[in-house]
Formats: C-alpha cells, sequence, structure tokens
C-alpha cells in the first residue's frame, strides 16, 4: 500500500492559475524527489570520474625504468581519454536498451535496475588493477547511467500537471548540478586528506562512496507507482500499438523526424559539455602546475639548502637528464609532489564547483524561460551563449580568480542546454514511445560524443606547445553551433500536452 495519494494523470488544467508549485500533490513531490535522487546520483557518479580521472590514471599507469617522464604522460593522458569514450559509449548503449525497457517494463521497475547497476559497478571501479578493468567498469557503470535520465525524465513529465511540467523538469536537471556539487566537495575533502597522507588513493575512495545510491532502489521498489498514462498504454500492448518498439518509432514518419533531429540537437550539447565543458578542471590543472609548483618549492626552501631545492625542482620540471637524487634529496622530491598534487586537486575542485553553481541556475532558468518563449528560442540563446562563454573561458582562464567569474557564467550557460531536454525531449514522443525516442535523442548522441575525445587527442597533437589545450577547446566549441541549424525543422511545443 503506498503512504502518498497517487493522483491521475489527467489533472485537471485550471493549471494557467497560481504559481506552478500550487498544483503539485504530495505524491507529485515524492515523484520529483525520487526521480531527482535517481538522477543526482547518476551526474554524481559522472562528476567522480571526471574529477577522479587524472589521479586513477596516474596510479595505473605507473613509472617504469627507461621510460621518460614525458612519455608516461602522454601514455596516461591517452588513457585517460580512451576510458572516457568507453564510458560514454556504455552510457550510449544503456540509454538505446534501458530507454526502450522502461516503456516496455515500466519507469519505475527500469529506474531501480539502472541505479542499482550504476552503483555496483562505480563501486567496483575503485578496486581497478589497470586500465582495461578500470575502464570495463567505467563501461559497465555507463550502462546505467545512461538507462536512468530516459525513464526519469518520462516518469516526471507523465505524473506532473500540464503547466507545472517544464517547472518541475527544468528542477529536475538543476538538481542534477548538486550531485555535481557533491563530487567536488568529495574531491576537495580527499585531496586536503591527500596533503596530510592517507593509506588508501583518494580516487578508489570516492568510487566507492558512489556505490551508496543503491540504496535508493529500496524506496522506489517500495513506493513509486507506474505513471497512469504508461498503465493505459501497457492494458493496450498487443491490440493497437506496440511499446518501446525502435521499430515503430522510425516506421512513423513523425517520430522519425523528431527521433533524428533529436538526436543532432542533443549532439550538439552533449559533445560541447563532455569533450570540452568537462575539461576545464584539467586545464586549471595545467596552467596552476608551474605556479603552484613554485610555490611548494619556497615554501620547503625554509627547511632545507637551496642546491637541495633546485635539484629536486629539475626533477619534477620533467627537465633533460635530470640529476640522480640521494635519499634526503628523495624524500624532498616526494613530499613536493604529495603537496602539489594536493593543491591542484583542491583548484579542480574548485572549478567543478564553479561550473556546477552556475549549472544548477542555468537548469532552472531554462524551465522559466522555455515557458515564458517557448522551446525553439530558448534553446537557440542557450546554444549561442553556450559558444561565446566556453571560448571565452578556454581564450583567458589562467588566474585563479577568473575561476569565481567565468567558469560559473560558462555552467550556467552549457548545462542550460541539459534542462531543455529534458523538458523537450519527451514532449516529442507519445507515451508508448516516450522513454525510446527520448532515450534515443539524448544517448545515440553519446555514441557520437564518445569520439570527442579521441577527435582531442588529434587536436592536441595538430596544436603542439603549452596551450595546445586551450586551442582544442576552443576548436571544439563550434559544436554549439550546429544546434542552432537543427531548430527551424523542429516543431514548437510550448502550451501544447504530451501527445498520447
Amino acid at each position: 500500500m503506498h503512504s502518498f495519494d497517487t493522483p491521475s494523470s489527467t489533472t485537471s488544467d485550471n493549471e494557467s492559475k497560481g504559481a506552478w508549485w500550487k498544483l503539485l500533490t504530495r505524491y507529485h513531490w515524492f515523484v520529483l524527489a525520487v526521480a531527482a535522487l535517481g538522477w543526482l546520483f547518476d551526474c554524481l557518479d559522472q562528476q567522480l570520474f571526471i574529477l577522479a580521472r587524472p589521479a586513477a590514471m596516474a596510479e595505473l599507469v605507473p613509472e617504469r625504468e627507461g621510460v621518460s617522464q614525458k612519455a608516461i604522460e602522454d601514455e596516461r593522458k591517452l588513457a585517460g581519454d580512451i576510458s572516457t569514450s568507453i564510458f560514454i559509449a556504455g552510457w550510449a548503449l544503456g540509454g538505446l536498451v534501458f530507454g526502450m525497457l522502461g516503456d516496455q517494463l515500466g519507469r519505475a521497475k527500469t529506474m531501480m535496475i539502472t541505479i542499482l547497476l550504476y552503483s555496483l559497478f562505480t563501486g567496483l571501479s575503485s578496486f581497478a588493477t589497470g586500465v582495461w578493468d578500470f575502464a570495463l567498469y567505467r563501461f559497465l557503470t555507463g550502462l546505467g547511467v545512461g538507462g536512468e535520465f530516459a525513464v526519469g525524465v518520462a516518469l516526471v513529465a507523465e505524473v506532473m500537471p500540464n503547466a507545472a511540467r517544464p517547472y518541475t523538469l527544468g528542477l529536475l536537471q538543476a538538481l542534477s548540478a548538486v550531485g555535481n556539487v557533491t563530487a567536488a566537495f568529495i574531491n576537495l575533502g580527499l585531496g586536503l586528506a591527500a596533503e596530510e597522507g592517507l593509506a588508501w588513493s583518494p580516487w578508489r575512495i570516492m568510487f566507492l562512496i558512489g556505490a551508496l545510491p543503491a540504496l535508493l532502489a529500496l524506496v522506489i521498489r517500495r513506493n513509486l507507482k507506474e505513471p497512469e498514462a504508461w498503465q493505459k498504454a501497457q492494458e493496450q500492448k498487443g491490440t493497437k500499438k506496440q511499446l518501446g518498439s525502435y521499430t515503430e518509432l522510425f516506421a512513423n514518419p513523425t517520430y522519425r523526424k523528431h527521433a533524428l533531429l533529436g538526436l543532432m540537437l542533443g549532439c550538439s550539447g552533449i559533445i560541447g559539455l563532455w569533450s570540452v565543458g568537462f575539461y576545464t578542471p584539467d586545464l586549471i590543472r595545467a596552467v596552476q602546475t608551474p605556479s603552484v609548483r613554485e610555490d611548494v618549492l619556497n615554501q620547503l626552501s625554509a627547511n632545507h639548502s637551496k642546491e637541495t631545492i633546485e635539484r629536486v625542482k629539475l626533477v619534477i620540471t620533467n627537465v633533460e637528464n635530470p640529476p640522480t637524487l640521494n635519499e634526503e634529496e628523495r624524500q624532498v622530491q616526494l613530499e613536493a609532489e604529495k603537496r602539489i598534487k594536493g593543491r591542484l586537486t583542491r583548484w579542480q575542485s574548485y572549478t567543478s564547483l564553479m561550473i556546477n553553481v552556475g549549472a544548477f541556475l542555468g537548469m532552472f532558468g531554462f524551465g522559466a524561460l522555455a515557458q515564458r518563449v517557448g522551446r525553439r528560442p530558448a534553446f537557440a540563446v542557450c546554444f549561442v551563449a553556450a559558444f561565446v562563454s566556453t571560448v571565452t573561458v578556454f581564450y583567458t582562464l589562467k588566474e585563479l580568480w577568473q575561476i569565481f567569474l567565468l567558469v560559473p557564467i560558462m555552467g550556467f550557460c552549457q548545462l542550460s542546454l541539459f534542462a531543455g531536454y529534458a523538458i523537450y525531449f519527451p514532449e516529442l514522443f507519445p507515451t508508448r514511445l516516450r522513454s525510446t525516442g527520448t532515450s534515443f535523442c539524448y544517448n545515440v548522441g553519446r555514441f557520437v560524443a564518445a569520439c570527442g575525445p579521441l577527435i582531442k587527442i588529434a587536436l592536441d597533437r595538430m596544436y603542439s606547445g603549452p596551450d595546445e589545450g586551450r586551442w582544442t577547446g576552443i576548436t571544439m566549441s563550434f559544436i554549439f553551433l550546429l544546434g542552432l541549424f537543427i531548430l527551424p525543422f523542429l516543431p514548437e511545443t510550448k502550451g501544447k500536452p504530451l501527445p498520447e
């Protein structure tokens, strides 16, 4: 027996009167909370991976005798990019499979399965011993991560009153920033602890924490009910239309058009975020390394001779033919490297925090803007803003104060697009195909996005020099403008009920 009053999905639309939140019952709020937590923990996992990636690669690709430090760093960078591509590919595949199952099995059941899946393999990622088993765990995690979004937004879209739908879906996406912020705080705390010394690698602890969302599946199993619209579609199964059928999705000319154009719309933001935006913490880590290294060595110089500090500096700055250190100098090197890594992790965490402070405001703001001016105009504004803000950040980011000014603006603009996807994609498809169509638009784009890190590798090699990351990011930012060319061919859905 459910402990909430379950509303009819055909809630009366005296909805235009009063604030949107006054339209919601206790059960509406419960559904929103469960869907938001599922997506929040999903995004927590994504962000833990982004923040843990450099440290994980540093441990999983160890230094080897006879191999230069530069070659090792290049190998780690390549391994990180390949792991990212494999994770995104798993995300895309999971989205396709579980999006279809969300229509066939139901929103609540499928959400529970996806949460258990990504929780289990996030936890197992902490036990990786090499790059390839780490990548396998990330692929399997991606299956669950990819499946959760489509069933979550379909659930919320079908349960909420029409007038409240864009606001609740915008809030659902905005709350995902809380998951990202939580990951940044976890990373920050572990970075500070690492400076003092930890028995276990911080990145392994982060992935263990990422296994906790499995507990949410118990709440879903106990209290969450399938939407009335889906139940009606289920009753008609076999007599009229198929549920969760890609064949039917592409046999219908209208839905086929919506799926293919929606896919391209999704690609614009997804590739831009995963191949550009989420490398901003890596960028700040790279540009701050020389100054952080100098500060740490200056601090250590109070307790060690100038000659010792200079010899250690030659080793940790990766000069050719570095000197061989004695035991005392080797201990100074290890202490310096520990402090440098901890401090860089701290600044990386601040960057992630600022991205997500902006993201929260941008995603919730998109819902309000889309309800006022329409879905397509809101997307157009955000695509242009994402392009301009990203180019600005990658061209200018250098000083620490810029993290707290420019990075939140970029996060606001880039992540607002994802609230748009949560609001708009469910409005393009009928109930029997809603999870399937939404997942196709949102997740097939990740197969393309999985190639993004590989394109990034090629561009990094083309743009040689210390600023290669900047020019790679600027070049790839043009993907945000792709969405502008797609919008005229898609329908405006503002003020229209969900298609049945």
